[in-house]
């Protein structure tokens, strides 16, 4: 539940040119004029470019408290929790007596699920105001969290006594009333809202879960269909009505609840699985699968759907797709008794009669063992046995025809999912609050290798300033080239115009060589050509021959190895043709269970030495990355400033398995360069594959805040509830 938010308390902030800013010498930019941009960007929720120039600002005065709290607020609009913990910290330090600091460094806390730190952070910024009512409706709210029902109460009634007209404080208690089981108070404090405001949809929409609860179907009918009227655009109001629908045996109301929410929100994944689970109730066995295809396409590891689909499947007389998956099913749930018998059956139909036979017996061998220990006292679930004092969400027994959508107990697999507050705050978000890019659906890959080339994927975010290096400026000053070098992570691809001026580039060095074979700039400058134009091997060589002839090169090691690299990449797509990107982490939700961190990175994709096909000589690949790891040993060796050569010699160590080396390389590049948010990204996702999730979290952090966008992404991913 996140009923607490920022609230935009920045106010109307003067809109200011751009022109003339500058932001590359700190001493000389004008951090006034920096910080009042970075307001408005973040007035105007555009959080990442407000980020940029909060950085300026502290790079340039570091003492000064106020652009953390601001850069902070950023990061918290990120769902960047621990990042903007930091920051507040950071602040406070600076200046403790800033209370909207404490506010939303608690807010932080408590979405990380350190609701006693949230508690701390509110009683301090109560002491400075003690009326403050975000501080204490927070407060509540944390207790709320703790079940500790007396002291939300308590709190709320201070609060209501400093402000007896605030609906929000009555909605606020009426839910912990509603939690603590008391439901004529929490009537009392629902109706109570709705006289303070009566055009005020989530009051309805509360009171019509608590009608709901207590199976008064025609009341919760009614407010869920006023809170309709007044917001026409929220998912979770037609989720909920379409259940108040179902137990009233309106199917073709229900069915018009959730064909309203898909025509909003094509990926929205309760009303695709709750419409999949109604189709299949009046017979449209292919309309139902194809809501579980989509909702399985969008959550891999959503059991019940995978379940379901089986039985749709067998419907469709698609035996062995069912079969595959009930195999996933049990493979996550072993002692899902059903799904052996379902299997048993579905075996025997494809003529597989010994496999039916074990499956059969299994199960029933399965069953005397867990019969006996309900005997003992024991709780059985699909997934594992409990003790009698364990606590679980609902008995499988339970009639209840819903359930949470958190709730991995594979036996309610046919039940519909309620769209619960944390679910409908969410997708509020998602919908109205321009650049929460941590909302985006990402591929969690490395960042991919650097190599000093002519042109760059022109990004959103400039990360240029920090990519400066001497070698490179240098080797730019003496105008060896016609154009200048770059040291990039994003190429693109060519124009037609740039591809005819590097054939006539090639061209021209060749002639040069020509008159002259020992001129070693222009063997690299025809190499240069070769690489931009893909021509992987000449480059090669042509890197090789400027080696030969200066054996100090070191941009010409550098871009060798990158090359050779490449063209192990294209190697391997030939023989295993699934996924060209080696550089890639596979993220997979934890499902059903809260670990020491929910998400957990599973392994190095498609190209690691673990997929590639047999007959691949395993001796030549190593001595391939061998090769590679020698040129950017000798890069280092010649120049151990060069932190791009530690960056990709991390990025293939991680390739080759050998993380513990990785995080040296990173660390090392992070050492010699603070800024290098490429680095951090990724020795924060090999940390977090490593079991290292704390570091891991703030290294994504402070990639994110150094512009990499995606990291937002991943961190929402990995402290999802």
């Amino acid at each position: 539940m996140r009923s607490y938010s920022i609230g935009k308390y920045l106010g109307v902030l003067m809109i200011l040119l751009f022109s003339g800013l500058s932001l590359s010498a700190d001493a000389q930019i004008n951090t006034n004029r920096v910080l009042a941009i970075g307001k408005n960007a973040l007035y105007f929720e555009d959080y990442v470019l407000s980020i940029q120039y909060f950085n300026q600002v502290i790079k340039a005065k570091p003492y000064l408290a106020e652009p953390y709290l601001y850069r902070a607020l950023a990061k918290y609009s990120l769902d960047d929790y621990k990042g903007a913990e930091i920051d507040f910290t950071s602040c406070l330090e600076r200046n403790p007596f800033l209370v909207y600091a404490y506010q939303y460094r608690g807010a932080a806390r408590q979405n990380m699920g350190n609701l006693r730190g949230a508690i701390e952070d509110y009683d301090k910024g109560l002491e400075f105001r003690p009326e403050d009512k975000q501080l204490l409706l927070n407060k509540s709210i944390a207790f709320l969290q703790l079940k500790e029902y007396d002291s939300a109460v308590a709190t709320l009634d201070s609060l209501l006594t400093y402000q007896p007209k605030w609906m929000q404080a009555y909605l606020a208690r009426g839910s912990v009333y509603s939690e603590k089981g008391d439901t004529a108070q929490a009537f009392a404090d629902y109706n109570k809202a709705l006289e303070l405001d009566k055009f005020y949809a989530p009051a309805y929409a509360q009171r019509a879960m608590l009608y709901f609860q207590k199976e008064d179907y025609k009341q919760a009918l009614g407010d869920f269909d006023q809170a309709i009227r007044l917001e026409t655009t929220q998912p979770g109001y037609y989720i909920n009505r379409g259940l108040v629908r179902y137990h009233l045996n309106d199917l073709r109301g229900a069915m018009a609840d959730y064909d309203r929410v898909v025509n909003m929100d094509a990926y929205n994944l309760i009303a695709r699985f709750n419409r999949g689970l109604l189709r299949s109730q009046v017979g449209d066995v292919y309309g139902a699968l194809e809501d579980f295809d989509k909702v399985i396409e969008l959550e891999p590891n959503n059991f019940m759907a995978i379940y379901n689909r089986a039985i749709l499947n067998n419907d469709a007389h698609n035996y062995r797709p069912a079969i595959a998956d009930l195999d996933k099913v049990i493979n996550e749930y072993p002692n899902f008794i059903p799904a052996y018998h379902f299997r048993a059956e579905l075996k025997k139909k494809i003529n597989d009669t010994k496999g039916a036979e074990y499956d059969f017996w299994y199960a029933y061998n399965l069953e005397q063992k867990l019969q006996k220990q309900r005997q003992q006292g024991k709780i059985i679930t699909g997934k594992e046995v409990l003790d009698a004092g364990s606590s679980v969400s609902d008995e499988e027994t339970d009639d209840n025809k819903t359930r949470e959508k958190s709730d991995s107990n594979i036996a309610k697999f046919n039940r519909l999912v309620v769209y619960d507050k944390d679910e409908e705050l969410q997708s509020k978000y998602k919908n109205e609050i321009r650049g929460r890019i941590q909302d985006r659906q990402v591929k969690v890959d490395l960042e991919p290798q650097f190599v000093a080339t002519y042109y760059e994927n022109v990004e959103s975010i400039d990360k240029s300033t920090f990519r400066s290096d001497k070698m490179i400026s240098d080797f730019n000053q003496k105008r060896i080239l016609l154009l200048q070098l770059k040291i990039v992570n994003h190429e693109v691809p060519l124009t037609d115009d740039q591809v005819q001026y590097h054939f006539q580039s090639i061209d021209h060095f060749s002639l040069v060589i020509d008159r002259n074979p020992t001129d070693e700039n222009a063997f690299f400058g025809r190499a240069l050509d070769f690489m931009v134009l893909q021509d992987l091997s000449e480059a090669e060589d042509d890197y090789s021959r400027v080696i030969n002839l200066d054996p100090e090169f070191v941009l010409a090691y550098f871009n060798r190895a990158v090359v050779r690299y490449k063209q192990m990449e294209i190697d391997d797509s030939k023989d295993d043709p699934r996924d060209i990107s080696a550089l890639s982490l596979n993220i997979e939700t934890l499902s059903g269970k809260r670990a020491a961190s929910p998400l957990r990175i599973s392994s190095i994709r498609q190209n690691t030495a673990d997929n590639i096909q047999p007959d691949i000589d395993e001796t030549k690949k190593t001595y391939e990355f061998n090769m590679i790891i020698r040129d950017y040993d000798t890069v280092i060796q010649l120049n151990p400033d060069f932190v791009f050569a530690y960056f990709n010699r991390a990025n293939i160590r991680c390739l080759q398995k050998d993380y513990r080396t990785a995080l040296s390389d990173y660390s090392e590049a992070i050492k010699r360069n603070p800024d290098f948010a490429e680095a951090y990204f990724n020795r924060g996702l090999t940390r977090l594959y490593t079991g290292d999730t704390n570091q891991g979290i703030e290294d994504l952090s402070k990639a994110g805040e150094l512009g990499i966008v995606n990291a937002y992404s991943i961190i929402k991913r990995m402290t999802a509830d």
